[in-house]
């Protein structure tokens, strides 16, 4: 009886092997192939390559894809054989994969702009990016090149199909990105630093009205504002009324109202636009399973449960602000940038004489500047006798030379 249950878990054992054995050989289909039946070399070549690519075999079909180009320059799958070179670094991924891949779907973006391909090629580069964003409070390198190239598929291609899932990945991004700032301003927030926090915090919801936590921004923003004295009572009350207005059903809603009144300040109605939009986010909002958080403890890149699910989002990128309690000169108004300008005249230096050769202007009234000795003295100066007058040290007069008393001769006896 042991020895029948032995072999039944073997088989078992064996069975699930060859399950998992055939799913690891099964060919995964390339997305776009040409199907057009006909025996010309280079749909040959093309036709083994994509055979190569759904098997796994990269280097092999890149080197296929690369003959295919070099031999045949006017095939008419030239098109289609760079951009399966660019899938298959795709589909190899890590990151040397992914880098290459990139640079080869914006060749092909370059030199085919018009094809319906080029759209899908930009939505690629998008989505590597995508998938390389690390959480919040980490690096978001990847993410700001994220939301850039995202921006661009819908600028470039606004009625691509992937334009719709483009601007949903925009406003995953830049939840993520709010989610960064939020926590800055939060701990500055924490740490009593009330204008670092309202700087950091009306950044984010200027920029990134869409974020799941703009209402807790702007609640704590207007008492941050408050915190720096009665000098920034405006500034807080905006902060309120803003939150009241666009964020009417926020569980921050009638505190802020309520410090509006504290502050004898007009409380605004909630807007409708508002009211329907956060009640589509709610019945919308993607629930959080019993796995989530040991998920999103694993998962490389960050939570975006909560992004929006409608709205538009920011289409240009954020810009770094000053904090309101630093005074800022009068000549300077807003941000300054470093402009470039060419010469309108090139000749200048051609027509007017050189500055360095130039002698100085001599003042009225002063002697004109002696001129140095090795320019007036003529050669034979230079031999000149030795007895030259000579001036001693201290004095302004030449001391004259004495001459030498010849002392008697002595008679001979």
């Amino acid at each position: 009886m042991r020895s029948f249950y032995v072999i039944r878990l073997s088989g078992l054992v064996l069975l699930s092997l060859l399950l998992v054995f055939s799913a690891g050989c099964r060919r995964k289909k390339y997305e776009n192939p040409i199907t057009k039946d006909t025996q010309q070399p280079d749909k040959v070549l093309y036709d083994k390559a994509i055979g190569d690519v759904e098997r796994g075999r990269f280097e092999v079909a890149r080197l296929t894809l690369q003959t295919l180009i070099n031999t045949y320059d006017t095939s008419e799958f030239l098109a289609k054989a760079k951009l399966a070179i660019a899938d298959s670094w795709f589909r190899e991924g890590g990151t040397n994969g992914m880098a290459q891949a990139e640079a080869e779907y914006k060749d092909f973006i370059l030199f085919y702009p018009t094809m319906e391909e080029a759209a899908e090629s930009q939505e690629k580069v998008c989505t590597i990016h995508y998938k390389q964003m690390e959480k919040a409070d980490r690096d978001n390198m990847h993410a700001l090149k994220a939301e850039e190239e995202c921006r661009q598929l819908l600028i470039q291609f606004p009625n691509s199909k992937f334009a719709p899932g483009a601007q949903q990945q925009v406003r995953n991004i830049q939840e993520a990105l709010a989610e960064g700032e939020m926590r800055v301003g939060d701990f500055y927030y924490r740490k009593q630093s009330w204008a670092s926090s309202s700087n950091r915090l009306q950044a984010l919801t200027e920029q990134y009205p869409l974020y799941s936590r703009a209402d807790e921004a702007l609640f704590k923003m207007g008492d941050a504002f408050t915190k720096m004295g009665p000098r920034f009572k405006d500034r807080s009350g905006k902060a309120y009324a803003k939150l009241v207005r666009e964020y009417p059903l926020s569980a921050y809603a009638d505190d802020a109202k309520k410090r509006l009144q504290e502050m004898e300040l007009v409380v605004p109605d909630a807007d409708p636009a508002a009211v329907a939009r956060m009640k589509y986010e709610i019945e919308n909002r993607t629930k959080a399973g019993v796995m989530t958080p040991v998920g999103n403890m694993l998962k490389r890149g960050p939570d975006v449960r909560l992004a929006a699910k409608s709205g538009d989002p920011a289409m240009t990128p954020i810009r770094p602000t000053i904090p309101v309690n630093i005074p800022i000169p009068a000549a300077v108004t807003g941000t300054t940038d470093v402009t470039v300008s060419t010469v309108g005249d090139g000749s200048t230096l051609d027509t007017k004489p050189d500055a360095r050769l130039t002698q100085p202007a001599t003042p009225e009234g002063a002697a004109p500047a002696a001129e140095t000795p090795a320019a007036t003295t003529p050669p034979a100066a230079a031999n000149a006798d030795q007895t030259a007058p000579i001036v001693a040290k201290g004095t302004l007069e030449p001391v004259k030379k004495q001459k030498k008393v010849k002392e008697p001769k002595k008679k001979k006896n």
